[in-house]
């Protein structure tokens, strides 16, 4: 009997579990329901050497010289993400693709961020990309890495810092590095909704770990 009983008592829980977890589901996905953004800034470079001669890739790793490029603007909660909010997403017209292939080089970049993140802010495509063109002009990027023309090798720490110095009122607890081996692959700034700087411990816990990382020089030119 105590043993049915346990095992009742097991079964509830994990339903419990179950209507908890369909709640948090819903909640992800909510269109607009979220609490501050990620502005990805992918290290070009970076990419094209792990990408190789995909042709994906060509047509960010061609003759242009990209240094940073956006990966996306992304939707947080204080801890953890929502992505694919709208299934299927609203249609992108190739107009708005278009214009974002300056900070955003590939079209599949592009259409992919807003079936993914887009879709999770609860603006048309037209608003989330030019929401994103904001958040970019709210960057600046440290002049030592605008033009690099031989590879350098960098800490965290340093770059972090770098884009500190170069945007009065972004803190360190407010970005964060990633890395992909040994080479750079990202920096990761938060930012409000009114795309102001914040901090965001969770994120920045995040950060790369390594204690040198390479950044290859930018290609073209």
């Amino acid at each position: 009997m105590r043993r049915l009983a346990w095992g009742l008592l097991i079964a509830m829980f994990a339903v419990g579990l179950g209507g908890l977890a369909a709640a948090q589901d819903r909640r992800q996905n909510e269109p607009g329901n979220f609490d501050f953004y990620l502005l990805s800034l992918s290290w070009s470079p970076s990419f094209c050497e792990q990408a190789g001669d995909r042709p994906s890739s060509r047509q960010q790793c061609g003759a242009r010289p990209f240094s940073f490029v956006v990966h996306g603007l992304w939707p947080q909660y204080e801890r953890g993400f929502p992505e694919f909010c709208q299934n299927p997403p609203p249609f992108i017209d190739g107009r708005i693709i278009n214009s974002m292939l300056d900070l955003m080089p590939a079209r599949g970049l592009v259409i992919n961020e807003w079936k993914k993140h887009g879709t999770c802010t609860g603006m048309p495509a037209r608003g989330y990309f030019d929401t994103i063109r904001q958040a970019r002009a709210a960057v600046k990027i440290p002049p030592e890495y605008l033009d690099l023309k031989d590879a350098l090798t960098v800490t965290p720490d340093e770059v972090e810092e770098a884009f500190v110095k170069a945007n009065p009122g972004m803190k360190r607890t407010g970005v964060a590095v990633t890395c992909s081996s040994s080479r750079l692959s990202e920096v990761r700034i938060c930012l409000t909704r009114d795309l102001q700087f914040r901090e965001c411990a969770d994120v920045e816990r995040r950060s790369c770990r390594r204690d040198r990382l390479t950044m290859p020089p930018v290609r073209g030119g």
